[in-house]
């Protein structure tokens, strides 16, 4: 059997065993509850499974390692800190809320605490950012296509236009295949196929370090050899990359650091604490297990495991620098602009290039694998939010299960079609600016928006007497533009379309990176909702 037959011999058994899983589990769905929640009926250890694949996506099995060849460190690694302490707050907080109000869609509990609006407009939030996040992370995986198609033609490399119709039929047949097991079986079948994923993602994460390794001489000791530069293999960063000799200079430059010990501790804290506590997407996984106390197991544990898959990621990356730097020296290496090696094509440049048949089609699933679970948990929540929070309020709907069922499947492939629109439509901009940093501010909206989606949440549930109706629109409006301003995105944008800067923010004001986007949203969001009582009779008391 040839190489090429293994690897899609492989492949083909992946598709094949998550199409049984989603037909397996396709009679089970008798209500909204079963479908949306698996009648919380989920072991832990299989909804601990399912948070690490939503978690890993493709841009992250691509994009670390990339951080890793780029940085030659460890210093990403640095967010796991407050990743764990944000699941912490989630286990002993949110979740435990969450199952006490027996919510499918979790901006009901807003609706309990506040009102109807402030539940409308949280979950709009949600639907549109999840639906621009999940949407354009779908073109980052067909940057295995692309490279596997040049490495296999080099005389006759994909232009923009090819690449954009060659990896949008990909995508839009990843899609439709995603579409088809989740709206058949539900959240059942996206939890047990995340778990066949999340196999198929250590699988092909544990033979890269190990090929890596046998094919650098001396290993990892081999390896070290080469990593001498003053911060190669450095695990933690306390000042930010512009030296400053004021405190308000070296504040302003750990704002506009991404990864520095400061932005563990507090960063990437509330952004784990918003993806993890207040987005449909994450939390509706975890209210599938049994009870609060399993569910907050598997969220804990989750982090806890999330340590080494990101250290084996950017090892991955780092050992990358070294083969292609001081082992393979390859002339057909992709490129970024300024002559050096693109860090994003690195690793499936690498898969191509040098895995061998069978181990290549391995790692090329895991690519799918960690494509497909997470937008099928995104088509899945997206969907249940909007059934319960807007459609099933605003449509006669049958009281029948079966038939409320059969809406939220028909919901699932709408918003499967979006993300396909979004998908494509990121594509086709990329095809027509190739230097356009689209994707980075697209990936990062939830950045902008999330902020003020925690900040309320944390008024529902640090307080009893605070926030209302009326406050809390303008405190979320407060947190989105606040956020914009500090991120200078109105700036990006204006550059992006035009090439012109909009204005120029004055010296003092720092330009703050994504770890800190989410932490300012929530600050702000807060301070304004606290200004506002909550009416004395609260939504709850009626209820």
């Amino acid at each position: 059997m040839s190489a090429i037959a293994l690897d899609l011999l492989i492949i083909g058994m992946y598709f094949a065993i998550i199409v049984g899983i989603g037909v397996h589990f396709s009679r089970r769905n008798k209500n909204v509850s079963d479908f949306a929640l698996g009648g919380r009926s989920i072991p832990w250890w299989a909804v601990l499974a399912s948070i690490l694949a939503s978690e890993i996506s493709a841009g992250t099995f691509f994009g670390t390692p990339g951080e890793g060849f780029k940085l030659r460190n460890y210093t990403y690694a640095q967010l796991m800190v407050g990743y764990l302490l944000a699941r912490l707050v989630v286990s002993a907080v949110f979740i435990p809320a969450y199952y006490k109000h027996n919510v499918v869609s979790i901006y009901e509990f807003l609706e309990m605490r506040f009102g109807p609006r402030t539940r409308r407009i949280a979950s709009m939030v949600f639907l549109l950012t999840r639906s621009l996040a999940s949407g354009s992370r779908l073109w980052v995986p067909t940057l295995l296509l692309v490279v596997i198609w040049n490495r296999m033609n080099p005389q006759r490399p994909l232009g923009s236009w090819e690449q954009f119709w060659f990896t949008g039929t990909a995508l839009v047949l990843i899609s439709l295949l995603t579409a088809a097991y989740t709206a058949v079986g539900g959240i059942k079948a996206v939890i047990w196929t995340d778990v066949l994923q999340i196999a198929v993602l250590f699988g092909a994460l544990g033979f890269s370090v190990w090929y890596l390794l046998g094919h650098i001489p001396g290993g990892w000791e081999g390896a070290k050899s080469h990593l001498t530069g003053p911060h190669d293999l450095a695990l933690w960063q306390w000042e930010g990359d512009v030296p400053a000799d004021t405190a308000w200079g070296k504040i302003k430059s750990v704002l506009a650091t991404e990864y520095t010990v400061w932005a563990a501790l507090f960063g990437s804290l509330f952004v784990t604490l918003a993806t993890h506590g207040t987005d449909q997407d994450m939390v509706q996984r975890m209210l599938t297990a049994k009870n609060k106390r399993q569910s907050a197991v598997a969220t804990i544990l989750s982090g806890i495991a999330d340590i080494p898959v990101t250290y084996a990621v950017l090892t991955i990356g780092i050992l990358l620098s070294v083969y292609y730097g001081h082992v393979v020296h390859d002339p057909a290496l992709p490129l970024t602009a300024l002559g050096k090696p693109d860090s994003t094509r690195i690793f499936p440049y690498f898969v191509v290039d040098a895995m061998p048949g069978g181990l290549r089609g391995l790692v090329i699933a895991g690519v799918l694998a960690t494509t497909m679970g997470s937008l099928g948990t995104a088509m899945n929540s997206l969907a249940t939010s909007y059934c319960r929070d807007f459609h099933f309020r605003w449509f006669r709907t049958p009281d029948d299960d079966s038939a409320r069922v059969r809406i939220i499947k028909l919901a699932t492939v709408g918003f499967a079609l979006v993300l396909i629109f979004v998908g494509l439509a990121t594509a086709f901009v990329k095809a027509h600016n190739p230097g356009l940093s689209i994707i980075g501010i697209i990936l990062g909206s939830f950045g902008y928006t999330y902020g003020s989606l925690l900040g309320v949440f944390m008024v529902a549930l640090f307080t009893r007497t605070r926030g209302s109706e009326t406050g809390n629109p303008i405190a979320m409006a407060a947190g989105v533009i606040v956020v914009a301003i500090l991120s200078d995105l109105p700036n990006d944008l204006k550059e992006m379309i035009t090439g012109s800067a909009l204005y120029h923010n004055p010296a003092w004001l720092p330009v703050i990176e994504f770890p800190w986007r989410i932490m300012a949203g929530t600050l702000v969001t807060v301070a304004v909702a606290l200004c506002f009582k909550t009416p004395a009779a609260p939504p709850e008391s009626r209820s």
